[in-house]
């Protein structure tokens, strides 16, 4: 991190003088590079979003052509229009090989060993002679395997004379080969086909009878590789590196975002009224909507439409290929009746549990969406336990009169006998707890769903909807990855117990956005597993971005936990908004979690009237408050240390900048294990009021620059046990008068 923030300084130091004449990068090269024309969509050459990853005192000129080898590219006088410009200074980076392979086309083709090697030369040598910078990428690898899975290589002696001209002319080497290669081994088959053109017929209207081409970049495969280059830049020692755009957090580039990959359906609809549905609040469309997907699936993909009315429904199963769209005034109401979910082994806390079937589920489904302007209601009533200090006395009566049981207190409302029986026993429905489907039919209310259930899917889009009304979690994306969420609300009564908002748990890549929260739980999420079984499952969720979100009731705003077993790490939140949450910022785990959460980056967050911490990392998660006793006095806690094993969690490598927040009982706690602290919080440009600025045990390495803590209270900040705490800003205390 250090050697990043030193080459921004040197940049601008060095370069400051170049503003009204840009450093400018020229490529040269073929398609896989080029520049394409809007009617070429979803077609994508690296060096568009290429450009993007610089700052303003670079000019990227991308004179890479289709079909163009170091023989065609220069008989075309494209080279002689690049050569006349470059001035000293300004970088050539030059990419063919594909074209040279073709021995059938004398324009072209280029033998490896003699023509091609003698070319690339020649482009390396001129670039030197007009002071420029020459920089070698090899060919990037074609999409290839045979029927038993394994990688089929395409390029022959190509790339290693790439890697020889570099070593001979001591150029810089952006291996792409090697790079493409290793991506696409990663991914396999399958999951490689996102980074090229794999569409079927009818989405764009330049491939409307379908595309499969494994040389050219769709969309994310082109900023993949944009991303790639970029990195090679930064590891190298070329001055250009300096030049990297900043991202809006001040430790990353932006080449080192997240990435998601989008979906892309097919323009063919089918309506759920063709197969059946009926608008009606009593008449269940489960068959019908069912129906509609499956075909959608089967023929292709499509969008399947809910179009405006009120449309009951069991749980359906989203399939691969289909947009599930829901129109304006649309509601989608889910059965109030336990009897339409079936019991179904699925996941439930970050442990493998008996639940009822979710509302809406999927598993391994590729590309599929939920979208549209229509709500979507879980009937959460049915199934969750009230407790009484939580509603009204009129409240209270209504529901008692409508039904269900008391607990023996005659505290806490449950919809069935079964479900206050489960309440008083150890995991109901956990199946290392002995519990299968046949065993939990009997606690079957207890067992509510979570509403969305989206379990090892890939390239998934949530947009526009209301999801409200949850029985458990509204949304919960496990073990997927390519996970977008746009322009979505959220809802849940403020009393609903386990009703967050979305839960993302073992999940990468994934951008949550413009959306809002407003539930009994907490808001957004992250999670990967609990204890020895998520350990065991070693799945984290990572490079994960929140932007722009708001989180108007819930326990937390973002939350991190307390199911980190498989650890959290290259997690961004920026421009959030928290407004009467429990807590803001919620880092919460416990001994025998496991787990390491870090490189995390927050920035721009806006908090009013938190009841508890506005920042918050703890370490005894539903244990005993180790400062509680200790109140605000001298005394120095004792707590014992545990030996360290793998249920230790950690948390570490946390930046919080730009931090506004009007009321909080305490600006930032941290409470860390005696054999583990909470290490590495930087917060900066941070501005609290609250009751109490902060307290801390078992910390190291804290530092708290430009912040203020304005106390509402005159109570005394309390360190305990903590190790290289700096604290550079303010602690004021508002006089009663003017508060």
């Amino acid at each position: 991190m250090k050697t990043r923030l030193l080459f921004l300084f040197i940049s601008l130091a060095l370069f400051s003088f170049q503003a009204s004449e840009p450093l400018r990068v020229f490529l040269i090269g073929d398609s896989t590079m080029a520049d394409k024309v809007p009617a070429d969509y979803p077609e994508t050459g690296w060096g568009m979003p290429f450009a993007h990853l610089f700052n303003e005192a670079v000019e990227v000129q991308n004179h890479a052509y289709n079909g163009r080898s170091t023989k065609s590219f220069r008989r075309e006088g494209r080279w002689a229009k690049v050569y006349q410009q470059i001035k000293k200074g300004d970088y050539v980076f030059i990419q063919f090989g594909h074209n040279d392979a073709k021995i059938s086309d004398t324009s072209r083709y280029a033998a490896a060993q003699t023509d091609y090697r003698e070319n690339l030369t020649r482009y390396v040598k001129e670039t030197r002679s007009k002071g420029g910078i020459p920089i070698l990428l090899t060919s990037i690898q074609r999409r290839k395997f045979d029927s038993t899975g394994t990688f089929v290589d395409q390029h022959g002696e190509y790339p290693q004379v790439v890697r020889e001209v570099a070593k001979q002319e001591k150029v810089l080497l952006i291996d792409l080969e090697k790079i493409s290669r290793a991506q696409i081994e990663k991914l396999g088959p399958d999951l490689s086909k996102k980074i090229y053109l794999h569409y079927p017929a009818g989405i764009f209207k330049k491939f409307m009878k379908g595309v499969v081409d494994d040389t050219h970049f769709s969309v994310y495969g082109a900023s993949w590789m944009a991303q790639a280059v970029a990195s090679a830049i930064f590891d190298s020692n070329e001055a250009l590196r300096s030049f990297l755009e900043k991202s809006a957090f001040s430790q990353k580039f932006q080449y080192e975002l997240p990435l998601v990959a989008g979906t892309a359906f097919k323009k063919d609809t089918f309506s759920i009224v063709s197969y059946g549905a009926k608008s009606s609040p009593t008449l269940l469309n489960t068959a019908a909507i069912q129906q509609a997907i499956d075909l959608c699936s089967a023929q292709g993909g499509g969008v399947v439409n809910i179009p405006t009315g009120f449309w009951l429904s069991g749980p359906i199963v989203l399939k691969s290929q289909v947009n599930l769209h829901l129109e304006s005034g649309a509601l989608l109401q889910f059965s109030h009746q336990s009897k339409d979910f079936p019991l179904v082994k699925t996941f439930w806390e970050g442990v493998e549990a008996i639940r009822a079937q979710s509302p809406i589920s999927a598993f391994r489904a590729h590309n599929i969406a939920i979208s549209g302007a229509g709500i979507i209601d879980g009937a959460g009533e049915a199934w969750r336990p009230v407790k009484k200090g939580k509603l009204t006395a009129g409240e209270w009566t209504n529901l008692v009169k409508s039904g269900g049981v008391l607990n023996e207190t005659k505290d806490t409302w449950y919809p069935t006998t079964g479900a206050l029986k489960a309440a008083s026993l150890d995991r109901p429905g956990v199946v290392a707890a002995g519990w299968t489907v046949d065993k939990a039919k009997e606690i079957k209310e207890f067992l509510r769903p979570n509403m969305i259930s989206l379990i090892e899917c890939e390239q998934i889009l949530l947009e526009g909807v209301t999801f409200q009304n949850s029985p458990a979690w509204n949304i919960h994306p496990l073990l997927c990855k390519h996970l977008t969420v746009n322009q979505i609300k959220v809802k849940n009564p403020w009393f609903a117990q386990n009703g967050d908002g979305i839960d993302i748990e073992s999940c990468e890549y994934v951008l949550v956005k413009n959306s809002s929260f407003d539930v009994g739980d907490d808001g957004i999420c992250l999670k990967s597993g609990k204890d020895e079984e998520g350990r065991k499952r070693g799945r984290p969720s990572a490079h994960i971005w929140i932007d722009h979100c708001q989180v108007f009731h819930g326990h937390g705003g973002v939350v991190v936990g307390s199911e980190m077993s498989g650890g959290v790490h290259d997690l961004y939140v920026s421009n959030c908004q928290f407004l009467g949450t429990d807590v803001g910022l919620r880092f919460k785990t416990a001994r025998g979690r496991g787990g390491i959460v870090e490189n995390v980056y927050i920035r721009d967050i806006l908090m009013k009237n938190i009841a508890g911490e506005a920042i918050l990392f703890d370490m005894y998660y539903q244990g005993k408050d180790p400062l509680s006793t200790f109140g605000n006095g001298e005394k120095k806690p004792v707590i014992a240390a545990m030996p360290m094993n793998e249920g230790t969690p950690q948390f570490r490598s946390i930046w919080v900048e730009h931090i506004r927040v009007k009321g909080a009982a305490t600006g930032l706690l941290i409470r860390g294990l005696p054999e583990m602290p909470v290490k590495q919080i930087k917060l900066l440009d941070v501005d609290i009021e609250c009751d109490q600025a902060y307290r801390a045990i078992e910390a190291d390495g804290i530092d708290l620059e430009q912040v203020i803590f304005t106390k509402t209270q005159d109570r005394k900040s309390e360190l305990y046990h903590v190790q290289h705490w700096k604290f550079s800003g303010k602690e004021l205390t508002l006089e009663k008068e003017n508060h």
